[in-house]
Protein backbone atom coordinates (compact mmCIF):
# COMPACT_ATOMS: atom_id res chain seq x y z
CA UNK A 1 0.00 0.00 0.00
CA UNK A 2 1.67 3.94 -1.00
CA UNK A 3 2.02 6.04 1.82
CA UNK A 4 -0.80 8.17 0.17
CA UNK A 5 -3.34 5.72 0.52
CA UNK A 6 -2.10 4.75 4.40
CA UNK A 7 -2.62 8.66 5.03
CA UNK A 8 -5.99 8.46 3.79
CA UNK A 9 -6.91 5.87 5.32
CA UNK A 10 -5.65 7.12 8.64
CA UNK A 11 -7.63 9.99 8.06
CA UNK A 12 -10.75 7.89 7.01
CA UNK A 13 -10.62 6.40 11.08
CA UNK A 14 -10.05 9.26 12.28
CA UNK A 15 -13.25 10.90 10.41
CA UNK A 16 -15.49 7.70 12.06
CA UNK A 17 -14.21 8.57 15.54
CA UNK A 18 -14.96 12.11 14.92
CA UNK A 19 -18.32 11.62 13.16
CA UNK A 20 -19.67 9.18 16.20
CA UNK A 21 -18.25 10.55 19.80
CA UNK A 22 -17.70 14.51 17.98
CA UNK A 23 -15.91 16.71 20.24
CA UNK A 24 -15.08 17.60 23.76
CA UNK A 25 -13.65 14.03 25.05
CA UNK A 26 -9.72 13.93 26.79
CA UNK A 27 -6.90 13.13 23.88
CA UNK A 28 -6.97 9.33 25.57
CA UNK A 29 -10.31 8.44 24.59
CA UNK A 30 -9.81 9.84 21.10
CA UNK A 31 -6.53 7.97 21.28
CA UNK A 32 -8.43 4.34 21.97
CA UNK A 33 -10.99 5.10 19.53
CA UNK A 34 -8.52 5.11 16.96
CA UNK A 35 -6.56 2.09 17.65
CA UNK A 36 -9.79 0.49 17.88
CA UNK A 37 -10.72 1.50 14.35
CA UNK A 38 -6.99 0.98 13.21
CA UNK A 39 -7.38 -2.73 14.22
CA UNK A 40 -10.05 -3.20 11.57
CA UNK A 41 -7.94 -2.19 8.74
CA UNK A 42 -5.00 -4.34 7.71
CA UNK A 43 -2.78 -1.44 8.78
CA UNK A 44 -0.16 -2.39 11.78
CA UNK A 45 0.29 -0.13 14.20
CA UNK A 46 2.15 0.57 17.76
CA UNK A 47 0.66 2.62 20.34
CA UNK A 48 2.73 5.24 22.61
CA UNK A 49 6.32 3.67 21.48
CA UNK A 50 8.80 5.46 23.04
CA UNK A 51 11.13 7.08 20.82
CA UNK A 52 15.02 8.17 21.33
CA UNK A 53 15.47 11.75 20.56
CA UNK A 54 19.10 12.24 19.44
CA UNK A 55 21.41 15.43 18.95
CA UNK A 56 24.96 15.47 17.44
CA UNK A 57 24.41 11.54 17.85
CA UNK A 58 23.94 12.10 21.37
CA UNK A 59 20.78 11.05 23.41
CA UNK A 60 19.24 13.81 25.18
CA UNK A 61 16.06 12.19 26.05
CA UNK A 62 12.89 10.21 24.61
CA UNK A 63 9.23 11.10 23.46
CA UNK A 64 6.47 8.93 23.10
CA UNK A 65 4.24 9.30 19.86
CA UNK A 66 0.86 8.79 19.86
CA UNK A 67 1.11 6.01 17.02
CA UNK A 68 3.53 4.69 14.53
CA UNK A 69 1.77 3.26 11.62
CA UNK A 70 3.43 0.66 8.80
CA UNK A 71 6.69 1.56 10.68
CA UNK A 72 7.18 4.89 8.85
CA UNK A 73 4.28 6.72 9.27
CA UNK A 74 3.52 9.39 12.59
CA UNK A 75 0.70 10.15 14.25
CA UNK A 76 -0.24 12.71 16.68
CA UNK A 77 -3.67 13.11 18.38
CA UNK A 78 -4.81 16.38 20.03
CA UNK A 79 -7.81 17.04 21.71
CA UNK A 80 -7.83 21.18 21.66
CA UNK A 81 -10.08 23.95 20.33
CA UNK A 82 -8.27 24.42 17.57
CA UNK A 83 -4.74 23.47 16.00
CA UNK A 84 -1.62 26.19 16.68
CA UNK A 85 1.08 27.07 14.50
CA UNK A 86 2.57 25.21 17.67
CA UNK A 87 1.42 22.24 17.57
CA UNK A 88 2.39 21.77 13.52
CA UNK A 89 6.03 22.32 14.74
CA UNK A 90 5.99 19.97 17.16
CA UNK A 91 4.48 17.22 14.39
CA UNK A 92 7.21 17.99 12.15
CA UNK A 93 9.89 18.27 14.58
CA UNK A 94 8.77 14.45 15.57
CA UNK A 95 8.82 13.20 11.96
CA UNK A 96 12.36 15.12 11.59
CA UNK A 97 13.87 13.88 15.02
CA UNK A 98 12.38 10.03 14.40
CA UNK A 99 13.24 9.76 10.87
CA UNK A 100 10.76 9.22 9.26
CA UNK A 101 9.00 10.58 5.76
CA UNK A 102 5.42 11.68 7.01
CA UNK A 103 3.45 12.18 10.22
CA UNK A 104 -0.21 13.43 10.77
CA UNK A 105 -1.15 16.00 13.17
CA UNK A 106 -5.04 15.04 13.71
CA UNK A 107 -7.11 17.24 16.20
CA UNK A 108 -10.76 15.76 17.37
CA UNK A 109 -11.29 18.83 19.70
CA UNK A 110 -13.08 20.93 17.17
CA UNK A 111 -16.23 20.88 15.88
CA UNK A 112 -15.12 19.20 12.27
CA UNK A 113 -11.95 16.91 12.47
CA UNK A 114 -8.89 18.85 11.76
CA UNK A 115 -5.96 17.16 10.44
CA UNK A 116 -2.57 18.79 9.09
CA UNK A 117 0.23 16.21 6.84
CA UNK A 118 3.69 16.67 7.74
CA UNK A 119 6.48 15.93 5.66
CA UNK A 120 10.08 15.53 6.89
CA UNK A 121 12.45 17.84 4.13
CA UNK A 122 15.58 15.54 5.59
CA UNK A 123 14.09 12.18 5.13
CA UNK A 124 17.32 9.60 5.38
CA UNK A 125 16.03 6.72 3.12
CA UNK A 126 18.91 4.59 4.12
CA UNK A 127 18.34 5.33 7.79
CA UNK A 128 19.81 2.55 10.35
CA UNK A 129 17.99 3.25 13.18
CA UNK A 130 14.67 1.96 11.94
CA UNK A 131 11.23 1.94 14.26
CA UNK A 132 11.12 -1.45 16.08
Amino acid sequence: MQQDEITFEIIGCAMKVHNTLGNGFQEVIYQRCLAIELRKTALEFVREQEQVIYYEGEEVGTRRSDFIIEGNIMVELKALINLEDVHLAQAKNYVVAYDLPVGLLINFGSTSLQYKKVFNPKYNHSSNHPIQ
